[in-house]
């Protein structure tokens, strides 16, 4: 029995990572009368249901079922605001008495990731609610995603659900030339998912590997739905460039490993050539971000080795993203391993003169890097030990530790 449950308990996460948030447009849908609030707890109440009866009897078709019994609490439900009797309720409906004209249409999770990209939403409001309502994440997941607190996540939802009942954002599919405006946004929403997913791996179990997927499959969707444009297939290469990488961003212990210590052999080939695919399809006359950002990512993921990467060509690329902070540190370290360590030392130095960039771990952890490839042992010492108080990583502390122990100070 604890067997079946168990089953049934994965089957019913899978179901909800998959439909929540399209359940809950498809009850705002049903009645102007339900409101958000009203919709996602009856969706949650469903998923409950679904619990106890699926325990006696699978149904064949899980997904109608959890719709039909959507529909049915919700029936229920505008029944008993309007005082009818509970004779006339809709009752929960068995596992082999359920009729379902079919699922949402493909396109549908589309349509949520465009509504939550509204253009009066702030960028972390619009991140939220595309991770609770399109990658369906419950709240301590979404927390732990983006290194926030259960409460911070539950107050921020509750404000832009406030907006979002008063705007019908999920509600009101947006024009056809509103959505192409919009495209720029969701651009950010997709790549601020997948690196909240990238940064957020440690060790050899990924923890939120499962959103860098989410990223990449609603890229997919909008290229096959025909919304995309060149910056789409750029933005799509760039993170399955990135993503061919993963499995050798740690060794067998766990531990974090440079770039010049990863495995190459590891490295995924077929998402490689499925990114320089997508990366030929993105040639334009006007070039993104995403286009220079993929071009880098190209160079490093096609090397043959470290010591063969076309650094020269990388830190040009790199002006092309400028001014940036982010990018700055990059393009410095891209310019000492083209040979040219002076200006890189002169940009790094120009970093920490703010406050923000010299509190940032990367940039003490990449001088400390490049001192001790300098040999210059105890400059090295002294900015490995900066970035301890600048990280909670577990994965970058041990890093961080067994540079300090190479040094032998």
């Amino acid at each position: 029995m604890g067997e079946l449950h168990h089953k049934t308990q994965q089957e019913i996460d899978h179901l909800y990572k998959q439909h929540f948030g399209k359940m809950v447009a498809f009850l705002l849908r049903f009645s102007k009368d339900i409101d958000l609030d009203t919709a996602e707890d009856l969706v949650q109440d469903a998923f409950a249901a679904a619990i106890s009866h699926w325990e006696k009897q699978w149904p064949d078709n899980p997904a109608a079922w959890i719709y039909s019994v959507c529909k049915n609490k919700a029936l229920n439900k505008l029944r008993d605001d309007k005082k009818m009797l509970r004779l006339h309720q809709a009752p929960e409906p068995e596992a082999d008495a359920i009729s379902y004209a079919g699922d949402f249409p493909d396109d549908e999770q589309l349509r949520l990731l465009f509504a939550c990209a509204h253009p009066d939403l702030a960028p972390k409001v619009q991140v939220v609610i595309t991770l609770k309502y399109v990658v369906n994440l419950k709240v301590a997941a979404i927390a732990g995603s983006l290194g926030m607190t259960i409460d911070g996540v539950d107050k921020l939802l509750l404000r832009a659900r406030q907006r979002i009942k008063e705007e019908k954002i999920l509600l009101v599919t947006p024009a056809p030339e509103a959505m192409q405006q919009r495209l720029p946004i969701v651009h950010k929403i997709i790549y601020l998912i997948f690196n909240e997913g990238h940064t957020s791996a440690e060790g050899k179990v990924l923890l939120r590997e499962d959103l860098c997927e989410e990223a990449l499959i609603l890229t997919k969707a909008i290229l096959d739905s025909q919304m995309g444009n060149i910056d789409t297939c750029a933005l799509y290469a760039l993170m399955l460039f990135n993503a061919a990488r993963f499995k050798a961003r740690f060794d067998e212990n766990g531990e974090l490993l440079d770039l010049e210590q990863q495995d190459r052999a590891l490295w995924n080939p077929d998402l490689i050539r499925l990114g320089t695919h997508y990366f030929n399809l993105a040639k334009g006359p006007e070039l993104s971000s995403y286009h220079f950002e993929a071009y880098i990512a190209y160079l490093h993921s096609t090397a043959a080795s470290f010591a063969d990467t076309n650094w020269q060509l990388i830190a040009q690329l790199y002006t092309h993203l400028l001014p940036n902070p982010f990018a700055e540190l990059n393009y410095a370290i891209a310019l000492y391993y083209a040979g040219e360590r002076n200006s890189a030392f002169e940009k790094l130095f120009a970093l920490q003169r703010s406050a923000f960039m010299n509190s940032y771990y990367l940039l003490n952890a990449t001088l400390g890097k490049l001192y001790m490839l300098e040999g210059d042992h105890a400059q090295a010492a002294v900015y490995y030990s900066k970035t301890l108080d600048q990280t909670r990583s577990a994965a970058e502390t041990n890093y961080i530790r067994k540079m300090l122990s190479k040094l032998n100070l």
